[in-house]
């Protein structure tokens, strides 16, 4: 059990790192014996982090549906049924949270998800207003919404300065992904 435990975070921002924060808290926080579950959505590519992460114990990961567009790119149809699919798995997040089985719970990009309209926010704050006591609850993804930021305990922002893509430098295998 995590000491204390019950605090919500928050990483935002528009630099690189918000992911790789979550993953570094995942694995210091399974480190100490406790369950962490990492819930990404949004995201469908294979990456380093998952490949590691699922060689160790006490971390489990869950991914929202693989889409094959970007939101911006969605019609107004596979938006709501993004919607459905990303609350349908967050049905699962919070059964498992409540029966007392999950220590850390990390809901990657589910920020950008509320934003984009594939999340609902309303039911994200019923949740970590009334989630199991020492329940801790990372978010991350960019823009989070006033009531998001007032709930937590944490808010941390990476700001980007530089980044190799704007030099036109594509995401690298084992850096970005």
């Amino acid at each position: 059990m995590i000491q204390d435990g019950g605090l919500i975070h928050i990483y935002t921002g528009d630099g690189k790192g918000k992911t790789t924060a979550c993953v570094g808290l995942a694995v210091r926080c399974a480190g100490r014996d406790n369950h962490v579950l990492l819930v990404q959505f949004l995201k469908g590519r294979p990456t380093g982090e998952l490949k590691s992460l699922a060689l160790l114990p006490n971390i489990e990961v869950w991914r929202g549906k693989e889409t094959v567009k970007f939101t911006f790119q969605m019609t107004a149809e596979e938006k709501a049924q993004v919607l459905v699919d990303h609350m349908a798995l967050f049905e699962k997040v919070k059964e498992k949270c409540f029966a007392g089985e999950v220590e850390l719970l990390i809901l990657d990009e589910v920020l950008g998800s509320i934003n984009a309209g594939v999340f609902d926010k309303e039911a994200l704050i019923d949740f970590l207003k009334n989630k199991p006591k020492n329940l801790e609850v990372v978010m991350s993804g960019r823009n989070p919404a006033p009531e998001l930021v007032e709930l937590a305990d944490y808010v941390s922002e990476i700001c980007k300065r530089k980044h190799p893509f704007d030099k036109g430098i594509q995401a690298r295998t084992g850096i970005e992904r």
